[in-house]
């Protein structure tokens, strides 16, 4: 379907190879749809033991979805979008879930820059899982960044780390390590790059009926590789802990504002440079995800990412970082002090009846 995705089968391996290398594999609605339909193919398949999704780059595995895409079908006739971008989103968001209830080991390297959507075909699973990262690794869900909210599934992946340390990657849309990637539960075995053919290598060889404790067998060799002690974040769990489990943004800057650590003070210096709109919209979605199983937090996210279009602040963000790249956005608001509780619930208000829902079939 496109010549961004490449699959091959191996020793009853599904590979999935992004290899959209000029454009860091950012997901197009055609790349969505491949994977889509590899997987789909492979689920019922008795050949097939497992997938293993990778880059054809070390650069980045994936870092999102494709923004100027967003940005040009958003200015399009109506506002709030094509029907290419709507379905984008309703197809994207089903891939995510396919991939969180598929029932076979899917197992995602995360080598290089892993952003926004690429953290969708990653996150994916829990019992069936298994995330890679590597020295290169550089994770983040900056969605704020370009006045949007981390979707993808953010509302479910980054509502169940631990200490809070999600709804601080969140609302900041810092990048982390790999280090960090296994403190925050986000990753499950670090291999280093110059290990990776011997993993290929094994994975082409190996008759072991479940792969990803195979996997976290190779890996464990380098477990010392991966010593917590090298997380940056690390240090700073407590602080994360105290200050984002604030009952609103306003609140938590306040409290950064008020402490004098260096740490503390960087992170309140990025906030000042995202959308304060958005920030707000982000913990009221990670804090919504947390009651909420994988399906209901994308149909959140679906109703989101519409409303979203509508207000605008997207197109503005993208504008600014991909567009004119002067990185000035004219955040609306400007100041967290303008932003309300009725700006923040609009995002979450119904944009479709439940039984019109895009997606109403997820289970």
């Amino acid at each position: 379907m496109t010549d961004f995705v490449q699959t091959a089968l191996s020793n009853g391996i599904g590979m999935i190879t992004l290899d959209r290398p000029k454009a860091l594999n950012s997901l197009s609605l055609d790349m969505v749809r491949a994977i889509t339909q590899s997987l789909l193919a492979w689920r019922n398949d008795d050949s097939v033991r497992a997938v293993l999704i990778r880059s054809s780059s070390e650069r980045a595995f994936c870092a999102g979805g494709d923004i100027r895409f967003f940005y040009e079908a958003g200015h399009s006739t109506p506002q709030a979008g094509s029907a290419l971008l709507e379905d984008f989103f309703t197809e994207e968001y089903a891939l995510n879930h396919l991939i969180h209830t598929y029932s076979k080991p899917y197992i995602a390297l995360m080598d290089g820059i892993v952003m926004g959507g690429g953290m969708g075909i990653a996150q994916g699973g829990e019992s069936n899982r298994m995330r890679i990262v590597t020295e290169r690794t550089k994770m983040a869900m900056p969605e704020v960044n370009i006045g949007l909210f981390p979707d993808v599934g953010g509302s479910y992946f980054l509502s169940r780390c631990p200490d809070q340390i999600g709804t601080y990657l969140g609302v900041t849309g810092e990048v982390i390590g790999a280090a960090d990637a296994l403190l925050a539960g986000l990753a499950d075995v670090f291999i280093p790059s110059t290990a990776l053919n011997a993993l290929f290598d094994m994975l082409a060889s190996s008759r072991a009926t479940d792969l990803r404790a195979a996997v976290l067998e190779f890996g464990a060799q380098f477990r010392a590789e991966a010593d917590p002690e090298a997380s940056l974040l690390a240090a700073q769990r407590g602080k994360i802990a105290r200050h984002f489990a604030a009952e609103s943004v306003h609140a938590i800057a306040a409290l950064l504002a008020n402490d004098d650590d260096a740490f503390a003070q960087k992170t309140l210096a990025v906030m000042q440079k995202r959308s304060p709109l958005m920030m707000c919209v982000t913990l009221e979605q990670l804090r919504r995800g947390a009651a909420l199983g994988v399906a209901d937090c994308l149909r959140m996210e679906r109703t989101m990412v519409r409303r979203s279009f509508e207000n605008g602040e997207v197109l503005e963000g993208i504008r600014s970082v991909v567009i004119d790249k002067d990185n000035a956005p004219k955040w609306q608001p400007a100041s967290l002090d303008e932003v309300d509780a009725a700006m923040v619930e609009r995002f979450f208000a119904p944009a479709w009846p439940a039984h019109a829902h895009p997606l109403r079939e997820l289970d």
